[in-house]
């Protein structure tokens, strides 16, 4: 089609379309101001400019938080046995509990007592498992625990979703993804969210970092921190058939290709996604390679958290919030060690070791490099444990969504508090209850954000993280 000939009509515009025209152009011009601000435009020399996803944005005010970590116990650690001390079930020990009208997912039978001793440390006098003794005899003066949690279920895959996504049934995009997408990221060349479980994935699997309907940048990179081998804990992070320059120069040429091939797509979001994983993925070479390698750490320091997966695991991630990461989620182990239906004297103490020896060096690691204030650090699982034994034997217990702990460390929350209480016997919160919404609309608070207005619009609704929920809880924000 030709374009239409000039004509001396068309030379001139009347003072309607001039005006017009310049005020869109005025519009235009204020708009590239603002992406320009906020990292949303490429370099005039950069070939060919796109949003990136991950640039650093600002909150709605000042955070208290700049970096989260999580530290999934997944399966549900026994609140009874590790930060909620029940005396009464030493006097039930083996007998009926008065009040057992609360329903678990299974059939339960008489009161178990803890096998571990509690004591009293720090200046606050806080009251913690013999499981944690290094964790509280370091810290506890330091930490908020929450003994008044609460979720929906009894069942490990919607408690999961619930803790990670908000949503234990639909489809959402997990707390990590709603972070690095409220936040971006510090550093350029390393993911914006990071999960490591060693030995696979856990129940539910991707489910738990996954982006759903934001766009898949914001997705959990998933490592699995069981290998010791950079080239293991990354597949293909090395490229052994190309130098560095050859590399640029060919991705240089398939984002050229992908760049027409996007724009014919009305830039279509998952598409722009992958785009931006093969410029990450390239970065990530240098960058990755140096983050995960725990040998350029003194000996003396990774025997201090510990020679073993958990402890490689804190100390990467360490190096990872040195880094400029946005949020780190550190799990158990595949599928749900914490899930002690037999065994728990035992099962728990294995479990605990290593995790109360690594997580005392951690926090003394962030305190000694001024990373603590800046980092919110969070512990728990995606629920409890009854106080009552599974049947037939007194030597395990069931899930418990009625009441449990978690804690929180850093970040701007108070020291040596505790939020909270279950009943006598801690089956079911009951005095200043934190719902799991309650939590995720905490923890955005602490980092900045209003959690009724960080939204992301999709099928014609408006979502959020906390959905229709939520309340902050600032008797824990200091």
């Amino acid at each position: 089609m030709q374009p239409p000939r000039a004509t001396v009509e068309n030379l001139f515009l009347t003072r309607r379309d001039l005006l017009r025209r310049g005020g869109a152009g005025f519009g235009m011009l204020g708009l590239a101001g603002l992406l320009h601000d906020q990292g949303m435009l490429g370099s005039a020399s950069a070939a060919p400019p796109s949003v990136n996803p991950l640039a650093p944005k600002r909150p709605h005010f000042q955070p208290k938080a700049r970096q989260v970590v999580h530290l999934f116990m997944n399966g549900g650690a026994s609140h009874v046995d590790t930060f909620d001390p029940k005396p009464l079930l030493d006097r039930y020990h083996g007998q009926p509990l008065p009040r057992a009208n609360l329903r678990t997912e299974r059939k339960t039978g008489a009161a178990m007592r803890s096998p571990y001793a509690f004591r009293r440390y720090g200046r606050s006098g806080i009251e913690v498992s013999e499981l944690f003794a290094r964790t509280a005899e370091r810290h506890i003066d330091d930490m908020t625990i929450i003994r008044s949690m609460h979720a929906d279920v009894p069942n490990h895959e919607p408690s999961l979703m619930l803790m990670n996504c908000g949503d234990g049934r639909l489809p959402r995009p997990s707390m990590g993804a709603w972070i690095t997408y409220g936040l971006g990221s510090e550093n350029q060349n390393l993911p914006g969210f990071i999960a490591m479980c060693p030995g696979g994935y856990p129940i539910v699997a991707t489910q738990n970092w996954r982006a759903a309907f934001l766009p898949g940048a914001y997705q959990g990179t998933y490592i699995d921190s069981q290998h010791t081998q950079i080239d293991r804990l990354i597949e293909n992070i090395r490229n052994h058939t190309a130098s560095q320059p050859e590399q640029r120069r060919q991705l240089d040429l398939l984002r050229r290709l992908n760049e027409a091939h996007l724009q014919a797509r009305q830039r279509d979001a998952q598409l722009e996604a992958r785009l931006q994983s093969f410029e990450l993925a390239y970065r990530m070479q240098t960058e990755a390679t140096d983050a995960f390698d725990i040998n350029r750490e003194p000996l003396r320091l990774r025997e201090h958290y510990g020679n073993n997966i958990i402890g490689r695991q804190l100390l990467i991630t360490r190096r990872l919030l040195e880094r400029g990461v946005r949020f780190i989620q550190v799990w158990s182990g595949a599928g749900q060690p914490w899930d002690n239906h037999d065994n728990l004297p035992n099962e728990h103490r294995r479990l605990a070791g290593p995790w109360d020896q690594a997580i005392a060096a951690f926090l003394e690691d962030l305190k000694q490099r001024g990373l603590f204030e800046s980092t919110l650090t969070m512990w728990g699982g995606e629920f409890g444990r009854t106080p009552v034994a599974e049947l037939p034997q007194l030597s395990g217990r069931d899930h418990n969504h009625y009441g449990f702990s978690m804690w929180l460390a850093g970040g701007g929350v108070k020291g040596g508090h505790i939020h909270g209480a279950t009943d006598d016997f801690g089956f079911a919160a009951t005095r200043d209850r934190v719902h799991v919404h309650d939590l995720h609309a905490t923890l955005l608070h602490l980092l900045g954000f209003d959690h009724d207005r960080l939204v992301y619009r999709y099928a014609g609704r408006d979502f959020r993280l906390t959905d229709v929920h939520g309340h902050v809880v600032r008797d824990v924000i200091a």
